[in-house]
C-alpha cells in the first residue's frame, strides 16, 4: 500500500494537534507482530491520529518498524522522536472542506476564541462587552485672577499635585544624596556639640 504524502504545513498542524495525545499503542520485544498492527490499524481507523511508543534502544530497527507501519498500514508518518511515534491516516467523511482561496480558515484578531466543543456544536460565544473607559482626568485649573510668579495670569497645568501619604515634603536628588547628607549633618552636629562642650570646660 502506498505510504501517504503530507506537505510540511500538514504535517506541522498534525504535530501541534498530536501535542497532548498519550501513545495509544505500545510495541513491547517481539516487536512488529500481526496483533500489534491490527491494534495500530483499529486505532487509527478510530481516532486518524496516534502516538505509538516502540521498545527497543536501536534507531535503526525504530525507523525500519515506522517504515513497514506506514507500508503496510498507508498512513503517514508525522514525527519520530526518540521512542514515540506519530501517526497520520484521515478518516472517513472527516476532511476538513478547503476554502475558496485555498488556505486553512483562520480567526481574526478581533473576533472571540470559540471553543473547539463549542464549535463543533455550532456555538459561538459573544463578543465580550469593553469596560467603559474612565473619563481623562481634566487638569487642574488655578483659580481665577492667580497670577504666577512672574506677575502673569496662571495657566491650568497637568502636574499632579498628590500629597505624600505622611505630609513629609520630598527632598530633590537621589538617595545616596540623601543619605550621604543625612550622614554629614549628623557628624556635624555631634562635632559641634563635641566642640560646645569643651568650651565649655575650659
Amino acid at each position: 500500500m502506498p505510504i501517504l504524502e503530507l506537505t510540511s504545513r500538514e504535517r506541522s498542524d498534525l504535530r501541534s494537534a498530536a501535542h497532548p495525545l498519550r501513545p495509544v499503542v505500545l510495541i513491547g520485544d517481539n516487536g512488529l507482530t500481526d496483533a500489534v498492527l491490527k491494534e495500530i490499524d483499529r486505532a487509527l481507523a478510530s481516532h486518524g491520529l496516534i502516538k505509538v511508543r516502540a521498545g527497543g534502544n536501536d534507531r535503526d530497527e525504530r525507523e525500519a518498524m515506522l517504515a513497514a507501519i506506514c507500508d503496510t498500514l498507508s498512513c503517514a508518518p508525522v514525527h519520530h522522536l526518540g521512542k514515540i511515534f506519530i501517526l497520520f491516516r484521515p478518516l472517513p467523511g472527516n476532511v476538513a472542506p478547503p476554502t475558496a482561496e485555498g488556505a486553512p480558515v483562520r480567526r481574526k484578531p478581533s473576533e472571540p476564541h470559540t471553543p473547539k466543543k463549542m464549535a463543533a456544536e455550532g456555538k459561538t460565544l459573544a463578543k465580550p462587552r469593553s469596560a467603559p473607559r474612565k473619563a481623562a482626568a481634566e487638569p487642574a485649573k488655578p483659580a481665577r485672577g492667580s497670577l504666577n510668579q512672574a506677575g502673569r495670569p496662571a495657566r491650568p497645568t497637568n502636574k499632579k499635585t498628590a500629597a505624600t501619604p505622611h505630609g513629609i515634603p520630598r527632598r530633590a536628588g537621589s538617595a545616596l544624596s540623601l543619605r550621604a547628607g543625612a550622614r554629614g549633618g549628623l557628624q556635624r552636629t555631634a562635632a559641634t556639640s563635641r566642640r560646645a562642650a569643651k568650651a565649655t570646660k575650659k
